[in-house]
């Protein structure tokens, strides 16, 4: 009797013993079941474990007379699962009078299964698997109390070897997502544009990004452009984490290498967009405003801006706000109809030495130091208030309202900022010093217009009503009027069709000046001289489509010049129109 108690401390001191000083439990266990066996004077063993995830049962180690490695039981299948779903010990003398024995088991292996002892691996509450003993090697002997008493004592220190082994696991993997994330973050970083070299006192633009995780949904980048625009934009990704990381990364590299050819931010939207939807994953999409500004003398700081369902974009101009909302879906959820470009609608700003936000919806639904969303009056406050500070003092201010030191952000917040600090303060004076080797004696004309557009159809709309502007500011009547504005349009479209080959992102240069008793046109474009003496206009008796806007313009216009521009390649063509002043 002594040494048969002496015999189960030493199994029990050499089980824990093994199981406390192992992060390898399948291997610990697989050698601790031949000892378990023989003392237990079973004929075969086996160890069940739980997966917590899918709630299946699998055998990962036996020893003895049958070899059922791999096994998989439901969770309450067999006298296995329901000791593991009870969290209950199982004395089975008679496994063909218990209604849960599995008798597939022995049909699969030839095996004759007549007793069982079964013993939860748990720890308090938890149940991770099952230790199972078939049959006493003696036929006529049956498992005893005592012994499913050893076997619990045995499994619970087993029990807490796997734990322990998952635990450990977890935090390797949790330390590994660690590092990755930061690599992540460190890499997302490297999406973020560098300062653009200028000249001046002020930075034209700037951004700022606090990611709420390790990793961010949102970006921002802007980058300068060879004739001096700024090209910029801003998106959101939808959710959170990895995933959105991920399409946010793929969306920022979109953005930068394709806006290097596209100059349009509109048509630039509608190709990501395009991608997006043939990519993404279902159920994500993209928020995102882009847009170029302008700076060069001549083009009054315009913005072009497009916006595919963003946040609306803030204009500040001498205490009083603007907004520009989205014309178009979120990037990634509505596929251009077959045989469009999917472009997505722009709008011309004049920030006339304002200042243009754009912003993630983290911001204005940060909270405050009072516990309340920011939202967009929040914004506008914080910004009349900083409206003296330079541009990057004014997004400290805005990100500082609703990311203190020590609080959790509930979203990311991203900031763009651009000022127009690059453009001339006079600005007509600069035009006529520039382009006064271009014939001085009309350039020193009251300046009306001063317009570079992109050579394309859909711009002629805004060229239309810059001319016809013009035209009335000087008293024409509509009649006149009407008829300046086609022979300029007409004018417009020679260039796009004839000097460009085609619709183009290269530029149509217009400015208009009034000088005594008439206006003069300039139209310049960029492409590849053409001489005077080719451009001829068709014999009106040749009667086919097209090739009469020479005669047209030359019919309405008073005086019609093909000339070299003083500088550059390209064409001018001179127009001037004699006018009587409206004095009524």
């Amino acid at each position: 009797m002594h040494q048969g108690i002496q015999e189960q401390i030493n199994l029990l001191a050499s089980m824990t013993s093994e199981f406390a000083n192992t992060l390898d439990v399948d291997d610990t266990l697989s050698k601790a079941l031949p000892q378990i066996t023989d003392y237990m004077q079973a004929e075969g063993a086996a160890v069940f474990l739980l997966d917590e995830d899918t709630q299946v049962i699998t055998c990962i180690a036996c020893f003895g007379a049958t070899e059922i490695t791999g096994l998989t039981l439901e969770y309450g299948q067999g006298i296995v699962g329901k000791c593991v779903a009870d969290n209950e010990g199982a004395l089975v003398r008679d496994v063909q009078n218990d209604p849960h024995f599995y008798a597939a088991v022995d049909d699969q292996t030839g095996f004759t299964t007549r007793s069982i002892l079964c013993a939860p691996l748990s720890v308090k509450d938890r149940c991770v698997g099952a230790i199972e003993l078939v049959n006493k090697k003696k036929s006529d002997d049956l498992f005893e109390e005592n012994d499913l008493q050893i076997l619990k004592t045995l499994a619970s220190s087993a029990a807490l070897a796997v734990l322990n082994a998952r635990l450990a696991k977890a935090l390797v993997e949790q330390e590994r997502v660690k590092r990755e994330l930061e690599l992540a973050a460190e890499i997302q970083k490297r999406f973020l544009p560098d300062r653009i070299e200028i000249t001046g006192p002020e930075l034209p633009i700037a951004g700022v990004n606090k990611a709420a995780r390790g990793v961010s949904g949102d970006f921002f980048d802007y980058f300068k452009l060879p004739d001096g625009r700024i090209y910029f934009g801003l998106g959101d990704v939808s959710g959170k984490g990895i995933n959105a990381a991920l399409l946010m990364s793929k969306t920022a590299s979109l953005f930068r290498c394709l806006g290097k050819t596209v100059r349009d931010p509109g048509r630039l939207l509608g190709i990501i967009n395009t991608e997006l939807c043939e990519t993404a994953a279902h159920g994500m999409f993209v928020t995102m405003a882009a847009g170029i500004y302008d700076p060069r003398p001549g083009c009054e700081g315009l913005i072009r801006l497009a916006n595919a369902g963003h946040e609306p974009v803030l204009l500040h101009v001498d205490g009083k706000f603007e907004t520009f909302g989205a014309d178009g879906p979120p990037l990634g959820i509505v596929p251009p109809l077959p045989g469009e470009d999917g472009a997505y609608p722009e709008v011309q700003i004049f920030p006339k030495g304002g200042s243009l936000y754009i912003y993630t919806d983290g911001l204005t639904e940060g909270y405050t130091s009072t516990g309340l969303p920011l939202e967009s009056e929040g914004v506008r406050k914080i910004l009349n208030a900083c409206a003296d500070e330079d541009l990057q003092g004014r997004l400290d201010q805005l990100v500082g309202a609703v990311f203190q030191v020590g609080n959790t952000l509930r979203d990311d917040v991203t900031v763009l900022a651009l000022t127009d600090s690059l453009r001339p303060q006079d600005e007509t004076n600069t035009k006529l010093m520039q382009r006064g080797d271009e014939s001085n004696e009309e350039m020193d004309g009251e300046w009306l217009i001063d317009f570079r557009f992109p050579a394309r159809p859909s711009w002629m709309k805004m060229a239309r009503a810059c001319v016809r502007e013009a035209c009335i500011k000087v008293g024409c009547d509509d009649a006149l009027t009407n008829d300046v504005v086609l022979a300029l349009d007409e004018a417009c479209q020679n260039v796009i069709r004839h000097a460009y080959g085609g619709p183009s992102d290269e530029e149509i240069e217009l400015n208009v000046r009034q000088r005594p008793g008439r206006l003069v046109f300039r139209l310049r474009d960029f492409a590849p001289t053409v001489a005077p003496d080719k451009i001829k206009p068709r014999d009106l008796d040749d009667v086919r489509p097209g090739g009469l806007g020479t005669h047209l313009i030359q019919e309405v216009m008073d005086d019609v010049q093909y000339l070299r521009p003083s500088h550059g390649e390209g064409n001018l063509l001179k127009l001037v129109k004699n006018i009587e002043i409206n004095k009524g």
